[in-house]
């Protein structure tokens, strides 16, 4: 008896998108990170091709965070400088970028001068030789001031800037367009206005293949299910022929698992949890490995154990026609 044929055949391409500049090509970066290339869903390599494997941002702040004291703990005392806490992320941990985010320029919470920021950016860059994520405080406002500082900072390394939003685009595709630099679009765990922003970002002139896409992040037991099937639907969409859609996706899960209680609590007060320094970062590994099987190209993770078990699990379930991991 013959089997049928059941493998599907899509007909679309998810964008390849490269990140960082080597000084060849007018930056400063020691390698480059691409992603995105595939013509199948995650893992399924009997049905197309994964060209590349998932890569992983090392999370850097501008001020030490809001986070329990074991991450703080485990991070080390280099968390009070982001030139040093990206170098020890590189070094030792080998994350193949460095996502640098602005939580001390947000006016409620230290207000940092877009000069200041600036700064920063130029430290980092001069710390470590992987490609850079900028990444703003959240307030569209204050954003409008501090990315255009820090875009011309890093002007020519091709960084990722983000977030592009409905309501903040325009400014995020102008210092992009002017500073050679790729975007992250973002949109509130929502197909639609995914795709609405990536018409946005089409119409005011910047090329959807220069574009990662994010849905708002949630952790184990906050809507992880909900995200997981909007990540999984997007791909399809793109690997069904949508061009809207056909864009590499990131998920910032450490800024948002160690805002939960089941990740950041002790035992003392969820009795029969386990120990929270263990704890954690298992939280933290379990969202960004149901991620990747998702559809995620760029996982985002702080906790030093976090980035080595999901090391771990890209090399080992994630499987690439390009001569990846096996």
């Amino acid at each position: 008896m013959q089997l049928p044929d059941i493998n599907e055949k899509w007909i679309g391409k998810i964008n390849e998108v490269t990140i960082g500049a080597l000084p060849e090509h007018g930056g400063t970066r020691g390698a480059t990170v691409t992603i995105g290339g595939q013509t199948t869903l995650p893992s399924l390599t009997f049905e197309g091709e994964i060209p590349h494997k998932p890569v992983i941002a090392g999370f850097v702040a501008d001020i030490v965070p809001d986070w329990p004291e074991f991450l703080k703990t485990a991070i080390g005392p280099e968390i009070q400088s982001p030139a040093e806490w990206a170098q020890k992320l590189v070094e030792r941990h080998g994350v193949d970028l460095i996502h640098l985010q602005f939580p001390g320029a947000d006016p409620n919470n230290g207000n940092a001068s877009p000069e200041a920021c600036a700064r920063v950016v130029e430290e980092v860059l001069n710390a470590v030789k992987v490609p850079l994520i900028v990444w703003g405080c959240g307030d569209d406002n204050k954003d409008n001031l501090i990315l255009p500082e820090c875009s011309s900072a890093a002007r020519g390394e091709n960084c990722l800037i983000g977030t592009a939003r409905e309501t903040n685009y325009k400014t995020v595709v102008a210092i992009c367009q002017a500073d050679k630099h790729k975007i992250i679009s973002e949109a509130p765990v929502d197909i639609n206005i995914g795709k609405q922003v990536n018409i946005l970002l089409q119409d005011s002139g910047f090329r959807l293949d220069n574009v990662v896409m994010y849905q708002i992040t949630a952790a184990l037991g906050y809507g992880l299910d909900y995200v997981y099937t909007i990540l999984e639907r997007a791909r399809i969409t793109g690997l069904k022929g949508d061009p809207l859609m056909a864009t590499p996706q990131i998920c910032n899960v450490a800024a948002e698992v160690y805002n939960v209680k089941e990740a950041i609590t002790n035992e003392e007060l969820l009795p029969n949890t386990g120990n929270v320094a263990k704890r954690g970062p298992m939280w933290e590994a379990v969202c960004a490995g149901s991620y990747i099987q998702a559809g995620a190209d760029i996982v985002v993770l702080a906790h030093p154990t976090a980035i080595d078990s999901t090391r771990t699990l890209i090399d080992t379930f994630n499987i690439t026609t390009g001569g990846g991991s096996k």
